[in-house]
């Protein structure tokens, strides 16, 4: 095996494997072996071990704690667009020949052999953790989350119900396939949040803020600290309570920046998966090289960031991540791609092949996307409109990837009347075409912010902790539903 120094960082993820569970070279050759003994172009091994950690905290009483350690493999192996995959929590050889063998039978096909030997894929150092884990102080998390619920219920007597809680995991994988190729990463990850109700009279409200990313709890500080935290849910709660009935109709819309790049996320990236492109239901399927978006827009999917939630130093198949330009000055570059893809549709992998742990097939996702900045002013942005609606916070939304209509409900909206920000709306909802969305952009900040790092992506099934962000933009044309006028 041709490896790196001993004393970097890939060495040390993989010798976990190969110490702990006793896996060694020779053992992942002969599942290899096996896997594509039935036929295939390629398989691949991947390994996993997640210790993780949860608190939560309401009504100011612990309600729940819990810490966990599981481990196992996933044996995929490919034959054309056929695919075979089976997985085990028990890494004996002997399971991991069985489920070798499964795998192969599902997806047998031409023979090929696999490589003797393996030679390691370089791999950035985005979140360095040391190799012994987190530490296991469970009063310093649990301090965390209960000055969140003192500060949230501090801030308002209105504030009549406060939920915290705290997520940690730290993920170590190792990923070989059959073309001699070998990944190892540890992964941590942690997030902080917090939820509120307000109430006064017969209205009641809700708030809620998180962060989070790749490091311990040395990250929530400043605008991540437990108090600032719950001091924006608890914002958010008390502003509903005076907010009126959005209005409803076609109208200027403009986004401010950090989370509401969630619209993006949904409305345009998910369409930008290579999977749905490949097979054709893509609202973006064949539009490689056209516009598909005003020559103010670019946007990127970036899994190189430091620390970000989003970022990984290799993808779960093994593959170094990337910055992949999607859309640059309107125009439609390319599409997010895992093996799988990239090899049936003659692309280069982008490093985007993601999964939810070890049970989970491996399909293209996206890392933290955003749009570039601009080089409007956000004030020239918000004069500029006559009468129309300032989304700032997002909650929920649905997207329908095949022709690329989208509703999400805006947490956070603001009536804009000749040019000034005015009285705060609820029940504000933006209803849209993504690729047509994103035609009628105008207007561009220079005020790029990512989100604080509580974005979690669905689909087919699997979760995965994604980033996103934008900078405020200006909309000429959206619909906005509403029960005002």
């Amino acid at each position: 095996m041709t490896s790196p120094p001993v004393d970097s960082p890939q060495s040390g993820h993989r010798r976990y494997f190969f110490e702990k569970f006793g896996i060694s070279e020779r053992l992942l050759e002969r599942c290899l072996g096996e896997a594509l003994s039935a036929g295939g172009d390629y398989a691949d091994l991947y390994f996993e071990s997640v210790a993780s950690t949860a608190l939560g905290v309401d009504e100011q009483i612990v309600k729940s704690a819990s810490q966990g350690m599981s481990a196992g493999c996933g044996v995929r192996v490919l034959s054309g667009e056929r695919t075979g995959y089976a997985y085990t929590d028990n890494l004996s050889p002997e399971r991991l020949l069985q489920a070798a063998r499964t795998a192969a039978l599902i997806a047998s096909g031409p023979a090929k052999q696999p490589v003797q030997g393996f030679v390691e894929t370089p791999a950035a150092n985005l979140y360095p953790v040391p190799l012994g884990g987190f530490d296991l102080d469970l009063a310093a998390r649990l301090e965390l989350i209960r000055r969140a619920d003192r500060a949230a219920r501090a801030y308002d007597p209105r504030i009549v119900q406060v939920r915290a809680g705290y997520t940690e995991s730290l993920r170590r994988i190792l990923v070989v396939g059959s073309d001699g190729a070998l990944a190892s990463d540890t992964q941590p990850l942690c997030r902080l949040n917090v939820f509120v109700i307000a109430k006064e009279e017969a209205t009641t409200t809700k708030g809620s803020a998180g962060g989070g990313g790749r490091a311990g709890l040395e990250q929530f500080t400043g605008s991540k600290s437990p108090e600032k935290l719950a001091h924006e849910a608890a914002r958010g709660a008390i502003l509903q309570l005076s907010a009126m009935p959005a209005p409803a109709g076609e109208m200027q819309v403009v986004l401010g920046p950090g989370w509401p790049g969630i619209l993006l996320h949904e409305a345009v990236g998910h369409g930008l998966e290579a999977d749905f492109n490949r097979k054709g239901t893509s609202a973006f399927s064949g539009l490689i090289g056209q516009p598909v978006a005003s020559p103010k827009v670019t946007v990127v999917d970036n899994g190189t960031i430091a620390g970000r939630r989003g970022s990984l130093n290799v993808d779960d198949e093994g593959s170094a991540t990337h910055e992949t330009v999607l859309i640059e000055g309107g125009v439609l570059k390319g599409y997010l791609t895992d093996k799988l893809s990239a090899r049936l549709m003659g692309m280069a992998s982008t490093g985007s092949g993601r999964r939810e742990n070890y049970q989970s097939i491996p399909m293209p996702r996206m890392s933290n996307t955003y749009m570039l900045a601009g080089e409007d002013a956000p004030e020239d942005i918000l004069h500029s409109v006559k009468r129309g609606l300032y989304a700032v916070n997002f909650g929920g939304g649905q997207v329908d990837i095949t022709n690329g209509k989208f509703v999400f409900s805006a947490s956070e909206a603001y009536l804009i009347e000749d040019g000034k920000v005015t009285a705060p709306v609820r029940d504000a909802t933006l209803i849209g075409n993504g690729p047509e969305a994103l035609k009628y952009v105008s207007m561009v900040g220079h005020d790029l912010k990512l989100d604080e790092g509580v974005g979690t992506c669905g689909k087919e099934g699997q979760s995965v902790p994604v980033g996103v962000g934008m900078p405020t933009i200006k909309l000429d044309r959206m619909t906005v539903g509403g029960t005002g006028r």
